[in-house]
């Protein structure tokens, strides 16, 4: 099972390369930040279509998700799988909507939708599905339906199934979380606490967004305006108290996560992980867009998800302990920390709170990654990987493409490529007939026989590269 989230969650990484960039536009378009920007010539005007841009990529993020999963999950990456996963999500969410007798749109303005799980549900289905159906014959009367296009009829046929008991339990979930967050709010510290543990262990399933939604727009009542996050902008002096210490987690807790991230990756993979981990810790400090980053470790380990947890909840604690109190309209990122500065109190205090954070995330991070020996970015299982590739031979990208194919065996030894994050993945006739030194000399970084006709190259980050090419000589 903990084999299986892996694979999950290094599904994810292709949607989430996309979030980094759609954060900043997302939170540049809000009407603080326009405001804040008005002195600029025609700023008014520009950013909110910055804004639209980055809410596109946001409102989708679990369709998103169920493409990226249903690809990673298929055994070779085909469209099909990818197809499959919409359309498996898409039955999941309307077949839902449908059986609570309101409509899409109402479901994705309130808080019954499945979001995220939806999304991962519906990538599971899809890719298990294409591996499961890509291959059935049919008869000739009905065989246009057979093979690939099968896979995505399956895949909804599937998921109608799974729908409709998923639409029974789902509003007694969503209604037990807002009982349990109506116990929860009394508890002064302990209760900011709380509901900081139970925010991020249910991130995975999408459901924290059901727990914020009493804390943040119903909890208490100030001049007519209900919730922690409207009273503090209507000027409440007690309002406050569950979102304060979300800022030293977001802008200091998680960065120094990725930091830890990096110095826990290999030294050969360091540099090609370091782009990726500094734009999410950016995105992290700068909006508060916690997701990109928190879905490269929430499925890998169980224990890393609860110690986010408990480390959010100390955050918590410690802040409404020193009387802290901050907002945000956004999320607690940098940008609604120096908007609100004025509205806060103590809000000093939180740079001193993040500053303690972040040694202790990146203290416990690194040590759980280390000891447990997860595979985070930069750690995947490539011990047969030399240091140092030998000598690469100068090529033309054709001429290297064609020398990798001959030193495969030749395209009569070559039946499938395939690659996943840094290997070639093949099958081939006669494993006996790759030539190890040669496919070295041209760059790879070692090669692995599994068996008479199953073999791996290890390329490194440019191995999609690679395989397309490898591809191309073989279709020509």
């Amino acid at each position: 099972m903990l084999k299986f989230l892996q694979k999950i969650g290094k599904s994810l990484v292709l949607p989430i390369a996309v979030l980094p960039i759609a954060g900043l536009m997302l939170r540049l378009g809000q009407a603080d930040v326009i405001t804040a920007l008005n002195f600029i010539p025609f700023v008014d005007q520009i950013l909110p279509y910055f804004g639209s841009a980055g809410s596109a990529i946001f409102d989708n993020l679990p369709m998103l998700f169920a493409v990226g999963v249903a690809v990673g999950l298929s055994d070779d990456q085909n469209g099909a799988s990818a197809l499959a996963g919409l359309v498996s999500y898409l039955t999941l969410t309307h077949i839902t909507v449908t059986y609570w007798g309101i409509n899409f749109e109402e479901a994705i303005a309130t808080t019954l939708n499945i979001s995220f799980l939806g999304g991962i549900l519906a990538g599971i289905i899809g890719g298990l599905s294409y591996n499961k159906f890509r291959g059935v014959r049919l008869p000739e009367f009905l065989a246009f339906f057979g093979g690939r296009r099968a896979v995505p009829i399956m895949a909804g046929i599937i998921s109608v199934v799974i729908a409709i008991p998923l639409a029974m339990i789902w509003p007694s979930i969503q209604g037990g979380l807002t009982e349990a967050s109506m116990g929860i709010a009394g508890f002064g510290a302990f209760g900011a606490a709380f509901f900081a543990f139970f925010n991020r262990l249910l991130l995975p399933l999408g459901l924290h967004h059901v727990f914020n939604s009493f804390f943040w727009f119903q909890l208490g009542d100030f001049a007519g305006a209900t919730g922690d996050l409207n009273r503090f902008f209507a000027g409440d002096p007690t309002a406050g108290h569950f979102m304060a210490g979300f800022f030293p987690i977001m802008m200091f807790g998680l960065p120094a996560l990725a930091l830890a991230m990096y110095f826990a990756a290999k030294k050969h993979k360091r540099k090609a992980v370091a782009g990726m981990l500094l734009s999410l810790a950016l995105t992290s400090f700068l909006t508060g867009v916690t997701e990109p980053l928190e879905f490269l470790f929430i499925f890998l380990s169980p224990v890393l998800l609860v110690a986010h947890a408990v480390l959010s909840a100390l955050s918590m604690f410690i802040t409404d302990s020193l009387g802290v109190l901050h907002g945000f309209t956004f999320s607690a990122g940098a940008i609604d920390y120096m908007l609100n500065f004025s509205l806060a109190t103590k809000p000093l205090l939180i740079l001193a709170v993040g500053a303690g954070m972040a040694g202790l995330y990146f203290t416990v991070f690194y040590t759980l990654i280390v000891k447990l020996n997860l595979p985070t970015p930069g750690r995947e299982n490539d011990e047969d990987m030399l240091e140092e590739p030998e000598q690469q031979l100068s090529y033309t990208e054709q001429e290297l493409y064609e020398h990798y194919v001959t030193g495969l065996g030749g395209a009569t030894n070559i039946v499938k490529v395939d690659n996943c994050a840094t290997r070639l993945r093949l099958d081939v006739v006669d494993s006996d007939l790759i030539d190890e030194g040669a496919l070295k000399k041209l760059g790879a970084k070692g090669v692995m026989k599994l068996n008479k006709t199953t073999a791996q190259v290890i390329v490194g980050t440019q191995v999609e590269f690679v395989a397309d090419g490898i591809k191309a000589v073989l279709k020509k």
